[in-house]
């Protein structure tokens, strides 16, 4: 900090102005306190503001993935699409920026460097990389789960003289038009951003290391008479939505099991998911998430999709995945993904059978050969949910670190606070339902909960509250032992952190089911906040 240089003081400082952000800021406003955000980027939005890949958009139906906080704010926002895209997504968010005053509070193009915790003073200094410090009772990190994307790690990604682009970071006015484009990566990100760079390029090549289960979207403009149906029931649907296990209402979740069923009706029930489209499948029977063999009858169902859809079967027969059940990798919902396959001018590598050996100043060598390209995409992930975090300096108690507290993978109390680290919340932290949920559901719960906290510390004076390392330790094991009951770590995913190298593989959150987690946490609440030290006011 420079010399002379003020120090801002603030009950709360949050960092990140996406969904969670956003709403952290007007919450923490109505109860009067005083806060202020830090976002890296130029804008509001958050992953919606990163993410403008072609054809970037949820894979949660708009009039479920939103705030449900205000029904002001419902009445007047009318989405276009069944599933919106990027563009709609991020005008959504400035409208909320502008429909609540949060501008005011909120700092652009300002990213958190560190966060050092004060014993003495039970505060925070939280340093930015504008050479600035300022002081907080509170930090919360509203970073978001897919907020850090990976970067190219292959031999000679530098040295390629053509325009490489990475789907975290799309520029404007991006054409492919007449040339020749390799997308490195099948991921969500690719398989909606490849049917759109097929229609422009000349001719597109797909590199693929592990294909991943999709699923249709049938994306349609909004029905009018799905909004007004919502309109009028938008109380009991948000209901819905809540008691749901994965928070979405549209997965309708049913109690029959796969493997009592006859082949013809697990066909006839397949059949009608896969053309409501989106996450429904995984809602058709109720044993699909815990029984391998029941897993595998969905599995079967979507190959011969997969099957029926491209025309040539060897192409095919690479498109399928044959080593993890469907759902332990997040399912996607693409717009026309196979059928791209179809098209003369795509190609598909597989790059089990021949793998990348390095990327040269005029292609893509693998060890069948080199190919020549005048674009790279990169569509190869993010290091998902402590990502952001571990590229922040956080240092809690007696100075530790909280990067060395997650040496051997992540750990926490219900995803909120971690031991050692007083004061420090986390939005859909790992541990909590986060990205096994709506994430529009989840961050509402974890903001009401995290700025109740707060303001019930304010009534009783107290200084400091964290996870005790005894609640934290049970919350982790419960954590695993749960997990261990599904199919979820049967794959090598980002879900266990096995997209980055050297990353701890531990599944990272809590598949129990939102309705579950949500009363854990009024319970612990209603206890007054059982498994967290609280410290009164005092000075050490």
């Amino acid at each position: 900090m420079a010399d002379g240089a003020r120090l801002e003081s603030y009950d709360v400082a949050i960092v990140g102005a996406g969904f969670s952000g956003l709403y952290m800021l007007h919450r923490l406003r109505t109860l009067g306190l005083t806060a202020r955000v830090y976002e890296a980027g130029p804008s509001v939005g958050g992953t919606w503001y990163w993410n403008r890949y072609p054809g970037a958009r949820v894979d949660i139906e708009s009039q479920e993935y939103c705030y449900s906080f205000s029904s002001e704010l419902d009445a007047e926002w009318q989405w276009s699409e069944r599933y919106a895209a990027q563009p709609e997504l991020l005008r959504y968010l400035n409208h909320v920026a502008d429909r609540f005053a949060l501008r005011s509070g909120i700092q652009l193009e300002t990213r958190v460097t560190a966060a050092i915790y004060d014993d003495a003073a039970r505060r925070w200094t939280v340093t930015t990389d504008q050479d600035e410090q300022i002081s907080a009772r509170h930090v919360v990190m509203a970073t978001g789960c897919l907020s850090v994307a990976k970067e190219p790690d292959m031999p000679g990604a530098e040295s390629f003289s053509g325009r490489s682009y990475h789907t975290h970071r799309w520029p404007e006015g991006v054409d492919f038009a007449g040339q020749r484009v390799a997308v490195i990566g099948t991921g969500s990100s690719a398989i909606q951003a490849i049917p759109q760079i097929a229609t422009q390029a000349a001719h597109l090549t797909i590199f693929q290391r592990t294909p991943n289960f999709s699923v249709p979207a049938h994306n349609h403009p909004t029905d009018p008479q799905i909004a007004a149906d919502w309109a009028n029931n938008r109380a009991q649907y948000r209901r819905e939505a809540r008691d749901a296990g994965f928070a979405i209402r549209a997965v309708q979740q049913r109690e029959d099991v796969a493997l009592e069923a006859a082949p013809e009706q697990r066909t006839a029930a397949f059949e009608e998911r896969w053309a409501r489209g989106g996450f429904s499948l995984l809602g058709a029977y109720s044993d699909l998430i815990f029984s391998k063999d029941a897993n595998d009858t969905a599995v079967q169902f979507v190959a011969d999709k997969i099957r029926g859809t491209v025309k040539d079967p060897v192409t095919a027969e690479k498109l399928i995945p044959k080593t993890y059940p469907i759902g332990s990798k997040r399912i996607c919902v693409d717009t026309g993904y196979y059928e791209t396959f179809n098209r003369p001018n795509v190609s598909l590598v597989d790059l089990t059978d021949t793998p990348i050996t390095a990327i040269t100043p005029t292609g893509v060598r693998t060890t069948a050969g080199e190919q020549a390209f005048d674009a790279i995409v990169y569509a190869i992930g993010f290091d998902a949910m402590t990502g952001a975090l571990s590229k922040i300096g956080i240092r809690g108690r007696g100075g530790a670190r909280l990067s060395d507290s997650w040496a051997e993978g992540p750990k926490s109390y219900l995803g909120l606070m971690v031991a050692g680290f007083p004061n420090l919340f986390i939005v859909t932290g790992p541990g909590s339902p986060s990205v096994l949920s709506n994430m529009a559901v989840s961050i509402e719960q974890h903001v009401e909960w995290i700025s109740d906290c707060i303001a019930w510390m304010g009534q009783r004076q107290a200084g400091a509250i964290e996870a005790t390392e005894e609640a934290q330790e049970m919350w982790v094991a419960h954590v695993n032992e749960v997990a261990d009951l599904t199919v979820y770590p049967q794959a090598n995913s980002w879900y266990m952190g096995a997209n980055v190298p050297g990353k701890p593989r531990v599944f990272m959150p809590y598949i129990g089911g939102f309705p579950a987690y949500r009363d854990k946490c009024a319970e612990v609440a209603a206890k007054g906040y059982e498994g967290f030290a609280v410290t009164a006011d005092g000075r050490a």
